[in-house]
């Protein structure tokens, strides 16, 4: 599955939060709130980690943990798609340039750099 399939499938959820919004509260979430939701599914995705590496004690176990992960990537998906970012190109960009600094600081044939 592609990122853009993706997105339009997050696409759709948002929608018909924002349909549900509207019915429950008279309004749609702004990007702060879809910010503040995305730290909140952050912090459960934590507490999920915690459990999975035996530190605490979380239900749900290892679909619990699927579903965090998939809600923060819904979260990242809507936050780019709000702030006109283009995820794709900013994402193939910013591991070109982790790539290069994290290259440069490895030893190469065996001598460090």
């Amino acid at each position: 599955m592609s990122l853009e399939d993706l997105l339009q499938q997050a696409m759709h959820i948002h929608d018909l939060y924002d349909e549900l919004n509207v019915q429950e509260r008279g309004r749609v979430w702004t990007r702060e709130e879809f910010m503040l939701g995305f730290v909140g599914d952050v912090g459960d995705l934590a507490k999920l980690v915690m459990a999975e590496e035996g530190a605490r004690e979380m239900p749900g176990g290892r679909a619990a943990l699927e579903h965090e992960l998939a809600d923060c990537l819904w979260s990242v998906l809507i936050l780019a798609h709000r702030y006109d970012v283009d995820l794709e190109a900013a994402f193939r960009r910013t591991m070109a340039e982790l790539d290069r600094t994290i290259s440069t600081r490895l030893p190469r044939d065996g001598k460090p750099l």
